[in-house]
């Protein structure tokens, strides 16, 4: 990009373009690595955590969910123009350069460290520095990865053992399988993103769980939902949970059901609309979490 192009449009036009390349236009993603990062939050401190480390966390997810999709598109700015969902990104109409995504990842990348410090964990410190490998390295992954979707949800999960970590100083055996919960979420509403630009990723070479599953992908995606939701099921049973966290996933698996009726005609439209959808899902898994020891406080007390 000359100077000139750099100079010419208005502070507000470059900021909306950082905007878009942060996709905070979009929430929808920042929604998907907020659910899980809350159900760990609160079934670590059994319904009582620490309104410090809750804000630090939204926060932190904000930010590195921006500095995960500008390094995506850092990632993919080759392959972005060829694909009709895609071709309009800042870095892929050639509206950013790449040294400003670079530097805007810097940024937010400090920012989300700074936002942590305050709660002085060797043990987050070092979970923090998984993660951001885990975000940075992710788009890579559709180049080698015949499910990168299952790489997606450990990284977009990771903030479960992190928040484990911030309240407990430990990591225990649940925060795990709920991470693998979350690996299986993550397949299952990626697998339906992926459907949409399937035709565009098997002209360009991106290897996807859509096109691994093949015939057999609305199959897996309803597969991977019902393991998910047995897994945090499994959870809240270890831990004591009762009928208000059910019924949560009660509410969750009627979502999926739903969606199968998306994406069982494999329509772009109807596969991008399960997709956004999930926000529900999650919401509902996490609805019943926070009642249900709502609840139980309010018995107890």
């Amino acid at each position: 990009m000359n100077a000139m192009r750099f100079s010419g449009p208005a502070l507000r036009e470059r900021l909306d373009l950082y905007e878009r390349l942060m996709r905070l236009d979009k929430p929808i993603g920042i929604l998907l690595l907020l659910w899980p990062t809350l159900w760990g939050l609160w079934l670590s401190a059994l319904g009582r955590p620490d309104w410090r480390v809750v804000w630090i966390f939204v926060l932190g997810t904000v930010l590195m969910r921006s500095a995960g999709c500008v390094i995506n598109d850092l990632a993919d700015r080759d392959f972005d123009p060829h694909v009709a969902r895609t071709s309009q990104r800042p870095l892929a109409a050639g509206q950013v350069s790449v040294r400003e995504a670079l530097l805007l990842f810097t940024a937010l990348v400090a920012c989300a460290v700074v936002v942590v410090l305050p709660l002085r964990s060797w043990l987050l410190g070092a979970l923090c520095v998984a993660a951001l490998f885990l975000a940075a390295s992710y788009p890579f992954t559709k180049r080698f990865l015949a499910i990168p979707q299952a790489y997606l949800g450990v990284a977009f999960g990771f903030g479960i053992p992190m928040a484990y970590a911030a309240q407990l100083g430990a990591v225990p055996a649940e925060a795990w399988w709920l991470l693998l919960a979350n690996v299986l979420w993550a397949i299952a509403y990626d697998t339906e993103y992926a459907m949409v630009d399937r035709v565009d990723d098997l002209k360009i070479g991106i290897r996807t769980s859509a096109i691994t599953f093949g015939r057999f992908d609305v199959a897996a995606v309803m597969l991977c939902y019902a393991l998910a939701l047995a897994l945090i099921g499994a959870v809240g049973y270890g831990l004591g949970l009762g009928v208000f966290f059910y019924a949560g996933l009660v509410v969750a698996a009627a979502i999926a059901g739903y969606h199968y009726t998306l994406i069982r005609e494999r329509s772009p439209a109807r596969c991008f609309k399960a997709f956004l959808h999930n926000n529900w899902l999650g919401a509902s898994v996490f609805a019943g979490i926070a009642v249900d020891f709502l609840a139980a406080k309010g018995i107890s007390g």
